[in-house]
């Protein structure tokens, strides 16, 4: 069932660290500058946030930050959308990714801010895909995912993966497995990490 026909929406988690220069967007300060990624970082995660806010009700988004959990931008957001912050814990990825989908009162799903190609009906196909499915992920060009959603969140299924990889997808798919797990990936992604994939993002976009 899409989020807009279901009265209280899905629960969405963010990922999102602050955008502090030279923390952020690591692997394209030598292209752009460590301010400039930062920007770029910025200007991901609100548009991100943007594509969340159209298929999501505010109140059941959190932002999980990390870096500065006071920093000016989340608290600019949560101000002006009426959205939630919560800080990630310490530890690796899958155990962050596990906290954010197991704080959730019913299924939904978790997304970082570094898919440009995210659209409000993608992610209504991905939170509908919990209804029929045990989980959902969106597949991404460099082996990882841009989005998971479980309907019971388990943290084995985030366990012994080589985040940062590009065999975190095969891993993660192994791990469903061996859940006895049915997982939809309704398409495949690409994310912002590397410097051609910013120069096939500014075919159509400019840095702000």
């Amino acid at each position: 069932m899409p989020a807009d026909q279901t009265p209280d929406g899905f629960p969405l988690a963010i990922l999102a660290k602050a955008p502090v220069p030279g923390r952020v967007k690591t692997r394209l300060i030598q292209t752009l500058g460590a301010e400039a990624a930062a920007r770029l970082h910025e200007q991901l995660l609100r548009q991100t946030l943007s594509v969340a806010l159209a298929a999501t009700p505010a109140h059941r988004i959190v932002l999980w930050t990390a870096l500065e959990h006071e920093h000016p931008l989340f608290l600019e957001l949560a101000d002006h959308h009426g959205i939630c912050l919560c800080p990630q814990p310490e530890g690796d990825l899958g155990l962050r990714m596990f906290t954010a989908l197991a704080a959730m009162d019913k299924p939904g799903v978790l997304v970082g801010s570094d898919c440009p190609v995210l659209t409000p009906a993608l992610l209504r196909d991905c939170q509908a895909a919990l209804g029929c499915h045990d989980g959902v992920l969106l597949p991404a060009e460099d082996g990882g995912y841009a989005l998971v959603g479980l309907r019971t969140p388990q943290k084995a299924f985030f366990d012994d993966i080589a985040w940062g990889s590009d065999r975190v997808l095969d891993q993660t798919l192994a791990s469903a497995d061996s859940l006895g797990w049915r997982i939809a990936q309704p398409a495949r992604v690409w994310d912002i990490d590397r410097p051609e994939d910013l120069v096939r993002w500014q075919h159509d976009n400019t840095l702000a």
